[in-house]
């Protein structure tokens, strides 16, 4: 070993930062495309539904893009939920868009629902649309009724309409996060992708909630948490123009 050798062993050069961190980013774009050639491609499977009758899901039901928002809740009994309107896993239809936030052919009326196999406990209903994937941080109420009688098994289209006279005595239209008291139909924003629309009936042991109208949507979720006794969902992915 010549006198350079015993050099370079003795006194290695440093390794500049700007060269740590070439390495990195070679070692990091490695990883990333042996993860890639290694997927398995696999794409989320579109929920549950039948193309020859509306079928109604469980509170197990997750949404085509992430967990089931009802996912955190307590788990409780699934009923059957359908609708000669909407169909679980598809679209909802132009009429039910938002005509107050634009949406070309939108008109804000709620859909038609049917529900039944609820437990025989149940003393009321409380009906409600959600969006998840609203870009709030805290995803967009688009309707809530409560306190819907146990003997109501059905809500006609346009129920959710302003003073509507369709719902049941003692039903109350809390106002959505538009703020009105009614339902405001879907509105993904321009580009901004898929939002799951859940149109749920929460079965609850008490026959009234005993909540003001002028409850939060949040608010009657979180109070109604322990009197529930079963949930049903249909879920409508509808795609953003320009995504």
């Amino acid at each position: 070993m010549d006198t350079e050798q015993t050099r370079i062993l003795a006194h290695p050069r440093p390794v500049r930062p700007f060269a740590r961190a070439a390495v990195g980013i070679a070692l990091i774009a490695a990883v990333t495309a042996g993860a890639a050639a290694c997927g398995t491609g696999t794409t989320a499977a579109a929920a549950p539904g039948s193309s020859a009758a509306p079928v109604g899901l469980s509170s197990s039901q997750t949404s085509l893009r992430g967990p089931d928002p009802y996912a955190y809740l307590p788990k409780v009994p699934a009923f059957r939920l359908t609708s000669t309107t909407v169909r679980n896993g598809q679209p909802l239809p132009a009429a039910q868009l938002s005509k107050m936030f634009k949406v070309p052919g939108g008109q804000d009326i709620s859909p038609q629902l049917t529900w039944s196999g609820f437990p025989k406990a149940t003393k009321s209903f409380v009906v409600s649309m959600y969006d998840p994937q609203a870009p709030t941080g805290s995803g967009f109420w688009h309707w809530v009724v409560i306190d819907i009688p146990a003997t109501t098994t059905s809500l006609l289209l346009d129920a959710g309409a302003p003073s509507s006279r369709t719902l049941p005595p003692g039903a109350v239209q809390l106002a959505d996060d538009a703020g009105v008291h009614q339902y405001v139909g879907g509105a993904p924003p321009a580009g901004s992708g898929t939002h799951d629309y859940y149109i749920t009936v929460t079965a609850l042991d008490v026959s009234a909630t005993g909540l003001p109208s002028t409850a939060s949507p949040a608010y009657a979720g979180f109070a109604i948490g322990p009197h529930t006794l079963a949930r049903a969902t249909i879920v409508c992915p509808t795609r953003a123009s320009g995504s």
